[in-house]
């Protein structure tokens, strides 16, 4: 659906993977996402509290003293962290450490979903991944995948902690409970999914476009093919199934994230 090709709906998409590949299609790399997903959301997590803890505090040391100077001749800089946000910037760090840390992963993922006939398994996907192009095929569309990611991750750790504290200050409250969180990290995954969409879809478009041997140059020229070929409605073609699986994986993240620490 997010690509363009197969059905365009979700109940038709089942349909059509169950004719085509019976029930254990539905679950097609679901051994390699899950290799993925695990490192991938520590990764996230950790670095997210660790960049943004950095941030808070060394934010409160230089508003407590004068802020570090460099002299060039008769120019004075000064650099200040005050106009940054501690949470916004531990946010893209986050994204950027597990993209780059996890892309590999993420390759393999969509190699074994997408092209099944040519891969018909991890061992012999890492093989012909590796014989095709070397380590640096394993890396293979990391610049739109960034391009993607850097957004979504903003956006979605932003919104998080942006809408719990304003909860807790409305509320009163010091912390959230287990529902609370549930529903704010998947209503943060349901905003973060909206917004970046379209970068998802010129992502899947230029994986799918270089396996079939027809991709698009760069982002912005798969953009344009989707809005050429579907119309601005093709930006988030697919957009309700991947909030099917954002809107709950968010919220059970971040409840689980919570309350095992």
């Amino acid at each position: 659906m997010v690509v363009g090709v197969g059905s365009k709906n979700i109940p038709g998409s089942f349909l059509e993977i169950i004719e085509q590949q019976g029930w254990q299609g539905l679950w097609a790399g679901n051994a390699i996402n899950m290799l993925r997903i695990i490192p991938a959301q520590a990764i996230e997590l950790g670095t997210f509290e660790c960049v943004k803890r950095a941030m808070t505090s060394a934010q409160e040391k230089w508003s407590q003293s004068e802020c570090p100077r460099v002299q060039l001749g008769p120019v004075s800089l000064s650099f200040s962290l005050s106009w940054i946000s501690p949470v916004a910037a531990a946010a893209a760090a986050a994204g950027i450490v597990s993209t780059l840390a996890c892309h590999p992963l993420e390759v393999l993922k969509d190699r074994l979903t997408v092209s099944r006939d040519i891969y018909p398994n991890l061992s012999i996907a890492i093989s012909k991944i590796y014989k095709d192009g070397g380590i640096t095929a394993f890396y293979a569309g990391i610049s739109p995948t960034l391009m993607g990611m850097l957004p979504y991750s903003t956006c979605y750790y932003f919104m998080y902690e942006t809408m719990k504290t304003s909860y807790c200050e409305a509320k009163n409250k010091k912390s959230l409970n287990r529902p609370e969180v549930l529903l704010i990290g998947a209503f943060a995954g349901f905003t973060a999914s909206t917004l970046s969409f379209p970068l998802e879809v010129a992502r899947k478009r230029l994986m799918v476009g270089a396996l079939q041997g027809k991709c698009p140059p760069h982002m912005a020229a798969a953009l344009s093919e989707v809005i050429r070929e579907e119309g601005l409605r093709g930006l988030y073609s697919g957009w309700g199934a991947s909030c099917l699986k954002v809107m709950p994986s968010s919220g059970i993240t971040w409840m689980f994230g919570c309350f095992m620490c």
